[in-house]
């Protein structure tokens, strides 16, 4: 809805707070790295858009931590998003630490894509596009990660 596409337009994958894994092709289950080779080397996608949302559940279970009762999965999937959190709340005069993390989890997604060798050749050949984007669903706000690394409102048409 938010990018007027069609039936068939977009790939999309979908998890607890919008992560990317690393790579690390082994032995162990990898839905969503499974998908995004789906994705780039069969279907050959020439962009992929890491998009987080506002009130993300997942990246408040990061900053508050996981309910004892979903820690079987939630709890390692979501510590994947370590980094994101330390480094949002290592910056100074944080007014949402929430918008923050879940801006911090989206660069973080990029970062670990561009370690699937698959990802970072075809981004080498101008091949693939990666970027950044997050929607607040409360104001219908999207803001876009632009090349200086700052989020900004992107104006409505």
């Amino acid at each position: 809805m938010i990018f007027d596409a069609g039936p068939g337009e977009l790939f999309v994958i979908r998890n607890v707070g919008n992560l990317v894994p690393p790579y690390t092709p082994d032995g162990a289950y990898h839905g969503t790295s499974a998908a995004l080779e789906f994705a780039v080397r069969i279907l050959e996608v020439p962009d992929i858009l890491v998009m987080g949302h506002a009130l993300c559940g997942g990246v408040r279970a990061l900053l508050e931590g996981v309910p004892a009762e979903a820690s079987d999965f939630i709890g390692p999937w979501i510590g994947l998003a370590a980094p994101a959190k330390a480094r949002a709340l290592a910056r100074a005069g944080i007014l949402d630490r929430q918008l923050c993390c879940e801006q911090e989890t989206i660069r973080l997604s990029l970062e670990n894509l561009s370690t699937f060798p698959w990802v970072a050749s075809r981004i080498a050949a101008g091949t693939l596009r990666l970027s950044g984007a997050h929607f607040d669903i409360r104001s219908g706000e999207l803001s876009v990660l632009g090349e200086d690394g700052a989020f900004g409102i992107v104006p409505p048409i």
